[in-house]
């Protein structure tokens, strides 16, 4: 963890009173098993456990946001004053700066090591193998935000499911890479399904379509699409908060006509609900006897490595004899 304090800053106690609740809500992520939450999920917790003021009620006029008592707290204002408040609050020590992760800005760093015991260790360590290789069917998840990337990640890791993240509508070079992996998985032998989640409002829908469509032009056949997620029927068990739908958006009109003027944000569901869901669907595909054999398998594996880090002096020796013969 990391608090530390940059700036002195004193906040009034509605202000302290929100940084209370989002330091709560961080530890409870933390405790089941998110280290790290994007400022876009932070905020829809806040919504979820309404933790707005009564008077940060907005209503969007189609131009900007305005004050309305009859409106809603899920508005950009309260995302806007969340932002800030966070911002000072860790540059004041109050908040952990490791909580806070921004997926669309990284480091990349080039892997080194500081001598050949420290990569076989790692190796031994972190060995995993392709346990889909024995499986009947090839899974990827298919995300359309970045934001959501640590969420499937920690869901897919479990599994070793593959997961991309669309950026919206997938470019078209993009979209021709992924339909010749899937369609190299097929020609294997492998049943191939993409999971597809994408956020409910007229350009989230269409995205599905879009993938689905071009998929099949692309791969010459069908490769099966589920659009697990955001759907109406999890919008009604789960109740995420509504945002306005995007009337600018040209197939507004259509997704008015058919689920009214409210949206929802993939983003907006709780981060467990989400996780448990995409784990769901990735078992639904999978040969569970298969798949406890093959760990079976890969753990024989890992213990050989782990005798050899453990005996590296004694296996680096006889690898000079060798090369002194």
């Amino acid at each position: 963890m990391a608090f530390i304090c940059y700036r002195q800053h004193r906040f009034k106690p509605e202000a302290r009173l929100l940084i209370d609740h989002a330091i709560r809500i961080i530890e409870d992520y933390r405790t089941k098993g998110f280290p790290d939450m994007t400022l876009r999920q932070l905020y829809y917790q806040f919504i979820s456990h309404d933790l707005f003021r009564e008077d940060q009620r907005y209503s969007w006029t189609g131009m900007k946001w305005v004050h309305d008592p009859n409106g809603t707290k899920n508005a950009m204002p309260n995302y806007k004053c969340l932002v800030g408040l966070i911002s000072e609050a860790r540059m004041g020590g109050y908040i952990d700066w490791t909580a806070i992760m921004d997926r669309t800005r990284n480091l990349v760093r080039p892997s080194v090591w500081n001598d050949p015991m420290d990569i076989i260790n790692s190796a031994a360590k972190g060995y995993r193998e392709n346990l889909w290789a024995e499986q009947p069917e090839y899974v990827e998840v298919w995300v359309e935000k970045d934001a959501l990337l640590n969420v499937v990640d920690r869901a897919c890791d479990e599994y070793r499911a593959p997961y991309f993240s669309c950026r919206g509508y997938t470019s078209l070079s993009e979209m021709w890479q992924a339909a010749m992996r899937l369609k190299r998985k097929r020609d294997e032998g492998f049943n191939v399904f993409v999971i597809h989640l994408g956020d409910h409002d007229p350009s989230g829908k269409d995205m599905t379509r879009d993938v689905e469509d071009r998929l099949a032009e692309l791969s010459d056949g069908i490769i099966e699409i589920h659009r697990l997620a955001l759907n109406m029927d999890q919008i009604e068990e789960f109740d995420p908060p509504p945002s306005p739908a995007k009337t600018t958006d040209s197939r507004s009109q259509a997704y008015i006509d058919e689920f009214g003027n409210d949206s929802w944000e993939l983003d907006a569901l709780d981060l467990v609900t989400l996780n448990d869901l995409i784990q769901g669907e990735i078992k639904l595909h999978l040969d569970m006897t298969k798949w406890v054999m093959s760990k079976e398998v890969e753990e024989r594996h890992r213990e050989e490595l782990q005798k050899i880090s453990t005996n590296f002096e004694k296996v680096r020796r006889y690898v000079n004899k060798l090369k002194n013969k």
